[in-house]
């Protein structure tokens, strides 16, 4: 009778556990079928577009007839003065844009972390420009900045400050397009930089205080030295954007970067032999040289700033 009572026991065990690997796989394929879209989405549209990117640099395509030449394209890249201009305008404009919206975006940060009330108000209105979308935000910077009508030119003259051509001159025009960039993106900054405000602890303005600092030398003693990880963060995303850049200087300069290619960004370049050259196995190579650029240049800010991937 006892080895019969333990002969089911086991044998309900046996099936308890069966059970449980059945609705473990059932479940497991649950989460499968519902994950199979965003699968199916990540590998069609980025994980095969980068292979195709990495094959198509090898070779010279016009779109339907393809050739390979090996390491040519790349040669043709490096030996292109109007590659090399493109990547000066992009360092150009991603360095001042950087250089200016985080200290002016933490400085405006810190005075509205002061503020008791209106907070949510500033926030709104600080942050508007930066949902907005970039095409339309352009198109209205080429008004504002337009050398005879612009809105610009007329509050300088008003004011008694001499205007420019902006976008008309080569010399300015790069300026009138880190006058948007900075415009669009300092909300984002005050908004990041405000949420590490509000979480310094209090207790290290009390001791400081009871100590005898002044508002300046806590500002320059703790909050920025409690900011280093938020600036951090700001200059390796403003850099990885930046060195994307194309929407607003295609509004304002079109795919040859006009005038004169001041505002040709490196996906710019890559547009235009693109698809506008058809020459896809030169923008397929730029593209990749784009990556590697990426990849040094993320990984050289992660060091100066001394923090671990």
């Amino acid at each position: 009778m006892g080895e019969q009572v333990e002969s089911n026991y086991g044998s309900k065990k046996v099936q308890d556990v069966e059970l449980t690997k059945t609705k473990k796989k059932k479940a497991m394929f649950t989460w499968l079928l519902f994950l199979a879209p965003t699968l199916i989405g990540i590998l069609l549209f980025i994980v095969y577009p980068v292979f195709e990117s990495v094959r198509l640099s090898f070779y010279s395509s016009n779109g339907t007839i393809e050739n390979w030449v090996g390491l040519r394209n790349y040669e043709r890249i490096i030996g292109a003065s109007s590659f090399w201009n493109s990547v000066y305008n992009t360092f150009f404009i991603g360095f001042f844009q950087l250089l200016i919206a985080i200290p002016l975006g933490f400085i405006l940060a810190s005075m509205i972390n002061r503020i008791q009330k209106f907070q949510s108000f500033f926030k709104v209105l600080f942050f508007l420009p930066n949902v907005t979308s970039i095409v339309a935000a352009a198109m209205i910077f080429a008004f504002v900045l337009q050398p005879e009508l612009g809105l610009l030119n007329h509050f300088l003259s008003t004011i008694g400050l001499p205007t420019s051509t902006w976008l008309s001159d080569p010399s300015t025009s790069k300026w009138g397009v880190i006058l948007l960039t900075v415009w669009h993106w300092l909300g984002f900054v005050i908004i990041i930089c405000l949420a590490n405000l509000q979480a310094i602890s209090p207790e290290l303005y009390e001791a400081s205080e009871i100590d005898g600092a002044s508002g300046l030398q806590q500002w320059f003693y703790i909050t920025i030295p409690n900011m280093a990880g938020t600036f951090a963060f700001l200059i390796i995303m403003g850099w990885i954007s930046g060195l994307q850049r194309f929407n607003e200087v295609f509004v304002l300069g079109g795919a040859g970067g006009s005038p004169n290619r001041s505002l040709q960004t490196m996906v710019a370049f890559i547009y235009e032999r693109g698809f506008g050259g058809f020459e896809f196995g030169i923008a397929s190579a730029a593209t990749c040289l784009l990556f590697i650029i990426i990849l040094l240049f993320t990984m050289l800010n992660l060091k100066l700033t001394r923090l671990k991937i």
